[in-house]
């Protein structure tokens, strides 16, 4: 993943931040594109996935 792609995640990531309200059922789906975002960033796929992971694209 290229330097460009790495901060362009990472601006995402911050502006959902930013849109979190700390409620847990209006912040849930910012909270599961942060961490999609997250494992992205990070290489990361499910422990248990053979194949890559559908929902991240990891």
């Amino acid at each position: 993943m290229s330097e460009v792609q790495l901060k362009e995640l990472e601006s995402q990531i911050a502006e959902l931040k930013s849109q979190l309200t700390g409620d847990m059922f209006q912040d849930m789906d910012v909270r599961d594109q942060i961490h999609n975002l997250e494992m992205k960033l990070k290489g990361v796929k499910p422990m248990d996935s053979s194949i890559d992971c559908v929902g991240c694209g990891s």
